[in-house]
C-alpha cells in the first residue's frame, strides 16, 4: 500500500494490454498508486465506488459502456474524482464529448502515453478545481 500523498489511480480499458502498459507506464512514480483496473464502463462505475481513487483514466471508445457514459456516471456520483480521458480516436466529437461530461482532459494519441500520461495526471491534480479542458498533445 502506498503513503497517504500517493495520488490513486484507476485505469479503464477494454484491453488488458493496454491497461497493463498503462500501468507500467505509472510504475517508476513513486507518487502514483494504480488501486485497480476496469474493462468496462459500468466496472469503472463500480470500482470508483469500492477503490476511491483521485483520478480514473478512461478509455473513451469500450464496447460495454463507453467512457463518455462512464465519466457522466463517475462526475454525478463522484464529483472530486478527477478524469483523464484517452482515445485512440481523434474525432472532434470525443473531446467535446468528455468536455461535455466533466472530464479534465483527454489524451488523444494512446500510443503517446508513454509520455503524455504521467504528466495529464499530474496536471489534473493541480488544476482539477479548474473548468474541464481537452487538450491534443501532438
Amino acid at each position: 500500500m502506498g503513503s497517504v500523498n500517493n495520488i490513486r489511480v484507476l485505469l479503464v480499458d477494454d484491453d488488458v494490454r493496454v491497461r497493463q502498459t498503462l500501468s507500467g507506464i505509472l510504475k517508476p512514480y513513486s507518487n502514483i498508486e494504480v488501486v485497480g483496473e476496469a474493462s468496462d464502463g459500468d466496472e469503472a462505475v463500480t470500482s470508483v465506488g469500492d477503490l476511491r481513487p483521485a483520478v480514473v483514466v478512461m478509455d473513451i471508445s469500450m464496447k460495454k459502456m463507453d467512457g463518455i457514459t462512464a465519466a457522466r456516471l463517475i462526475k454525478a456520483k463522484y464529483p472530486n474524482v478527477l478524469v483523464v480521458g484517452c482515445s485512440a480516436h481523434t474525432q472532434e466529437y470525443n473531446i467535446y464529448a468528455m468536455k461535455r461530461v466533466c472530464a479534465f482532459e483527454a489524451l488523444l494519441k494512446k500510443e503517446d502515453a508513454t509520455k503524455d500520461l504521467y504528466p495529464a495526471i499530474q496536471r489534473v491534480m493541480a488544476e482539477g478545481d479548474r473548468p474541464a479542458i481537452a487538450k491534443d498533445h501532438n
